[in-house]
């Protein structure tokens, strides 16, 4: 858990289509989900009306950044083709772009020819669960297109991972993965990178939790953090309450990850999250 390499600096802006982005006042980000099956039912907008009429909503309500995703990551759920998650991805991606220009387009996806397709279509940042596990092409597809990366921890895929839940020390693994992928990430010359320790993905309640309350830790590592706990098992299961009613619990693990340093709040629910970081505001002092 050691950082080998003198390239950490602070970094708190990033580019993103030409446009700049302060994360030191943290920002929300919208899901839209463009399949049939992702966990939490509200977020499921397959048909390009419906997405386009929820990046309204979401716009109107405050969020910087609309992340979609065409390949469902639940845990077990079904694996699809590249040709299939292009199709539903790519026309969604375009409608919302021109019916947008100002939201910032974050395609969630692992594979480095959708996200190349998808940044030529209208995307602005590349979402990738896999941290380039899954394709080995996606750090020199990212460095090519010069766009903003999100790199989260995940062992296995969706369909493996909650096999691999399994840790000595979930902290330090975690901090040396990025440690690890940001050195390779800066040789093939990306230059903005967002880390999301993946909370829920190859990780068990504990671990999510463990995470969250040394979130913190971190900081050494001088990277815009991205939390992305909406509505997921590791609260309702805790709860023993269904992701339609984990809006409350969403809430309070934000504003938590807000006091350790998240500058994204990844959510389903963007007026709230909107909410929490203007109450986070008021309680520091930092317009």
């Amino acid at each position: 858990m050691q950082i080998t390499h003198s390239f950490f600096r602070k970094k708190t802006s990033i580019n993103a289509g030409g446009k700049l982005i302060d994360l030191g006042i943290p920002k929300v980000m919208g899901i839209i989900n463009l399949t049939p099956d992702s966990f939490y039912t509200g977020s499921r907008k397959p048909a390009i009306e419906d997405a386009l009429l929820q990046a309204e909503k979401m716009m109107n309500e405050g969020a910087t950044f609309l992340d979609l995703g065409a390949y469902s990551s639940r845990p077990g759920a079904a694996d699809i083709g590249l040709q299939e998650e292009t199709d539903r991805l790519l026309p969604v991606v375009e409608a919302i772009a021109a019916a947008f220009p100002d939201a910032v387009i974050s395609v969630d996806t692992f594979r480095s020819s959708v996200a190349e397709n998808a940044v030529k279509a209208g995307a602005n940042v590349i979402n990738d669960i896999s941290g380039g596990q899954l394709d080995e092409q996606m750090f020199t597809t990212v460095a090519r297109l010069q766009v903003p990366y999100i790199l989260m921890h995940m062992k296995g895929n969706p369909q493996t991972m909650n096999q691999l839940a399994d840790y000595e020390d979930v902290i330090a693994e975690v901090f040396d993965y990025f440690v690890d992928k940001y050195n390779q990430l800066r040789q093939f010359g990306v230059n903005d990178v967002i880390i999301d320790p993946g909370f829920g993905f190859a990780k068990k309640a504990e671990h999510s939790y463990a995470l969250m309350n040394r979130l913190q830790d971190f900081a050494p590592l001088e990277l815009p953090l991205l939390a992305g706990i909406s509505r997921k098992r590791m609260l309702y299961g805790l709860l023993d309450i269904a992701p339609e009613e984990a809006l409350n619990a969403t809430t309070a693990l934000n504003t938590i990850a807000l006091t350790k340093g998240a500058g994204i709040l990844r959510v389903h629910d963007v007026k709230e999250a909107v909410q929490a970081v203007k109450v986070w505001q008021a309680t520091t002092g930092n317009y």
